[in-house]
């Protein structure tokens, strides 16, 4: 068991495409910073602007997850979420994806998981 408990921490192909790309765009505009290289810098910060924009499209297509823990059945981070054609109930990005999917996640109910600690009573 981890620090956090028997949780699901949201490893999904979105979440970990994002923080590469991000990292990999503060890497280099840092490095472009220590060369005083101008170009650099603005190439590194568009590659972190770039990770918001693929990360938010791979979360629309599925590769993400929804808001709240999740059943253990779906913490593979290669499980694609069935949920996300038609949106997520109280999620920015879903709501961003435009008004039909903003409606389609308004009018359902978050799945609700249940957690171990919860159940013990600790």
């Amino acid at each position: 068991m981890s620090a956090h408990g028997h949780v699901d921490l949201g490893h999904t192909v979105a979440g970990w495409t994002g923080t590469t790309l991000a990292l990999l765009g503060f890497a280099g505009a840092g490095a472009a910073v220590c060369a005083a290289w101008a170009p650099g810098i603005w190439i590194g910060l568009g590659v972190v602007a770039a990770a918001g924009i693929v990360t938010w499209v791979l979360h629309l297509a599925g590769w993400g997850k929804p808001s709240g823990p999740r059943p253990e059945a779906d913490w593979d981070w290669r499980k694609r979420d069935a949920g996300a054609r038609i949106g997520h109930a109280d999620c920015l990005g879903c709501r961003a994806g435009g008004p039909r999917r903003a409606v389609a996640a308004a009018g359902r109910p978050r799945s609700a998981a249940s957690l171990p600690a919860a159940d013990s009573g600790a």
